[in-house]
């Protein structure tokens, strides 16, 4: 693997805050894919020297902000999804490409329901089954952050 510019890493970490910030339409909101985590959490598996849980708690602490939840709730999950996620970094090169998105997908399905864990316990309502439906909008962003950027499973060409 190329080494990674920090550049590059702030680049698209504020393209996914601008994508985050998008306001959607109504509809679209139901299937709308956390931005900042894909972005996040493809770069901290790609360049863990680059991007740390601390960027990513930072992430979601921005996350919080600007969308006005419950300050720190973003931020949390974003950091316990993180730090799953970089239990088996070092092991990812050995996963085949299904096996990283099932991974993958798993990360994405514990920050939703570390979300809705906490949205239950603040007093929300419990969600139907459109809730899950941004994971699979993330997995597709997660295919476009490997197109663009490259697999975290490529081997170095010598």
């Amino acid at each position: 693997m190329k080494p990674v510019k920090f550049s590059t890493v702030l680049f698209t970490l504020l393209v996914g805050l601008i994508f985050q910030l998008y306001p959607w339409s109504s509809s679209g909101t139901i299937i709308r894919p956390d931005f900042l985590l894909v972005v996040v959490l493809y770069w901290l598996l790609q360049a863990p020297y680059q991007c740390n849980i601390g960027w990513v708690w930072f992430a979601g602490l921005l996350v919080d902000l600007s969308t006005g939840s419950l300050l720190g709730q973003h931020a949390l999950t974003f950091a316990v999804t993180a730090f799953l996620g970089l239990t088996y970094q070092r092991r990812l090169v050995l996963f085949n490409r299904w096996q990283l998105y099932l991974y993958v997908a798993f990360l994405f399905a514990t920050q939703r329901v570390l979300i809705l864990l906490l949205k239950l316990f603040a007093g929300s309502e419990s969600p139907d089954w459109t809730y899950a439906l941004p994971i699979i909008t993330d997995l597709i962003l997660w295919q476009c952050m490997v197109i663009w950027f490259g697999a975290l499973t490529r081997p170095k060409k010598l």
